[in-house]
């Protein structure tokens, strides 16, 4: 008799071998045990690698780490990469443009202009392409755009064509210009597709990791550009052929909100509060006079007011920040730089921890929160006595405008239904573009009228603290209205992350 397997059942009452079946199903039983046993401990040790990764990022990112298992949100973050580059890409070879294009440093910078100027107009309508037509055209058609329009500078040393305008002024859509239309098709939608797959604590979460991968993108591709134009000019731009593969890989692989497809869906859980709009308005949600409607609400204005306040208090520091580190205090260019990228590793960090915030104490106050933080960064940095102090000052800075940038967009995400999200976030990054171009002309023209009186020094710091204070208290106005107005909003019902 050949001998039971550990998985036989025996059902001999009793054995050649004079042994009871009980003791052979007891050992079978043992053996199979055995092999459970190290099956079990085979699988764990296949499992670990994983599940150490999930706990890492469970212990930097949260709860809701586990949004990073979701593909269609891997691959916004991997568009993400390419979303900062119109300006990163540019900025750090200004000064060496000026020579090939036969113009001086100061008309090179238009460049950065020309990219951002059709942004104003622009976005609005591409959120309501994105309503109307889905988001995966429009950003991979913008992605698309972005960079054939950015490869093609590399084709090109007149100086005329890289800014599309032609010799009798007529501006013509190319290049930079054409880039920055693309642009439109890109940033705007990657916040809106994040909130279109999550909601509340999830969403901001999402948010955060995907501001952190900007700020990785932030990092490594103005210093690739500086290596490169050291070999040759043009070579900067070649950078922008990125966006190409990644357009290809978001029209193959990225998966629509199945709410974008089912009218009878999209006026989300509950139907929309009764605004006066009229019956025109009703039958095409995603029109720009629904949009309108609903951004006319208090709660919605007084978010979207909100939104340029960051860029505003940014742009502030960038504007000034190698004024005061190079002329005020003394450094180098060099110093001026490491300042912008401590500010920049701060809020790459920083964004990570948006998620755990909104889920522990809300929305309302870590932005205000935020607003206070990265207002007391720029205050430190106008009254720094040496340069590591206005280093340390870039922490708070940078932390600052991140979370309070990435809980505004949240907000925004999450005042809409699917129909009216693309074009609400659309509006509210115009309005943010707003703030960022508002910021330098306002501030230099208050130096400009303070210089005789106070002198130039003195002008700087006294305009850089009235920011910093309107910040505090023009963001946590807002931020009271929008609280007071959260009852005649629209769309999805606020969710905890909301309250």
């Amino acid at each position: 008799m050949n001998p039971p397997r550990s998985a036989d059942v025996v059902t001999t009452t009793r054995p050649a071998n004079g042994r009871s079946s009980h003791t052979v199903r007891r050992r079978s039983e043992v053996a199979l045990a055995d092999e459970r046993a190290v099956g079990n401990r085979v699988a764990l040790a296949r499992a670990r690698p994983s599940a150490t990764v999930s706990l890492s990022l469970r212990s930097l990112v949260g709860a809701d780490a586990d949004v990073l298992a979701d593909r269609d949100f891997r691959l916004l973050l991997l568009a993400s990469l390419i979303s900062p580059m119109g300006a990163s890409v540019v900025s750090p070879v200004v000064e060496s443009l000026a020579g090939p294009y036969g113009v001086s440093a100061t008309e090179v910078a238009l460049l950065l202009s020309a990219f951002t100027a059709p942004g104003i107009v622009c976005i609005p309508l591409s959120g309501v392409l994105a309503d109307r037509y889905g988001r995966k055209p429009v950003l991979s058609a913008g992605l698309a755009l972005f960079g054939l329009a950015g490869v093609a500078l590399t084709l090109t040393t007149d100086f005329r064509v890289a800014l599309t305008l032609t010799t009798d002024f007529r501006v013509a859509l190319a290049l930079r210009l054409l880039q920055g239309v693309g642009y439109t098709g890109i940033g705007p939608i990657l916040i809106t597709a994040t909130g279109d797959l999550f909601s509340g604590a999830r969403e901001s979460t999402a948010q955060g990791v995907r501001f952190t991968v900007v700020g990785v993108s932030l990092t490594v591709f103005p210093f690739l550009a500086g290596l490169l134009v050291a070999v040759a000019w043009q070579f900067p731009f070649a950078l922008y052929a990125a966006a190409l593969p990644v357009a290809a890989v978001v029209w193959l692989l990225f998966e629509e909100s199945a709410d974008l497809d089912d009218e009878e869906s999209a006026g989300g859980d509950e139907p929309p509060a009764d605004d006066g709009a009229t019956d025109a308005d009703e039958e095409s949600p995603g029109g720009v006079r629904a949009l309108l409607a609903l951004a006319s609400r208090p709660r919605v204005a007084a978010t979207l007011l909100g939104r340029a306040i960051p860029g505003f208090l940014w742009f502030a520091f960038l504007t000034y920040n190698s004024i005061v580190v190079v002329r005020l205090l003394g450094g180098s260019p060099g110093a001026a730089g490491a300042l912008v990228a401590v500010a920049s590793v701060s809020s790459a960090a920083a964004t990570t921890q948006a998620g755990r915030l909104t889920a522990r104490f809300g929305r309302p106050l870590p932005t205000f929160a935020a607003l206070v933080v990265g207002a007391a960064g720029l205050a430190g940095l106008a009254l720094a006595p040496s340069v590591p102090v206005a280093l340390a000052a870039g922490v708070p800075v940078g932390a600052g405008f991140a979370v309070s940038l990435t809980l505004y967009r949240s907000a925004i995400t999450g005042l809409a239904a699917d129909e009216l999200r693309g074009g609400l976030v659309s509006l509210g990054e115009s309005v943010g573009r707003v703030g960022s171009t508002g910021a330098p002309v306002a501030m230099g023209a208050v130096v400009g009228l303070l210089t005789d009186p106070l002198g130039y020094d003195a002008a700087v710091r006294s305009v850089s603290l009235a920011v910093a204070a309107g910040v505090v208290v023009a963001g946590g106005a807002l931020i009271a209205v929008a609280e007071r107005g959260a009852g005649s909003a629209t769309g999805p019902a606020p969710t905890a992350g909301d309250d």
